[in-house]
């Protein structure tokens, strides 16, 4: 087994609909020009309240990636 370096970055997702949709745009888009994303952990969760309903989901995602040899 080999032993792996990772890079940390944030990123933000957000979804009108679920918490969890946030997360899957943000690793989504991510992936399409970040190489061997690993891992996440969700730092913050955040919404934005429109007339008394959740209008806007918003999470704050730790995300790791390893680095190439």
């Amino acid at each position: 087994m080999n032993d792996h370096v990772y890079r940390v970055i944030e990123l933000v997702g957000s979804s009108s609909e679920t918490v969890e949709d946030a997360i899957d745009n943000a690793i989504e888009r991510a992936s399409k020009t970040v190489r061997h994303l690993d891992w996440f952990e969700v730092a913050d969760t955040r919404g934005q309240i429109v007339n008394g309903e959740v209008a806007y989901y918003q999470v704050k995602l730790k995300v790791g990636f390893r680095i190439e040899e």
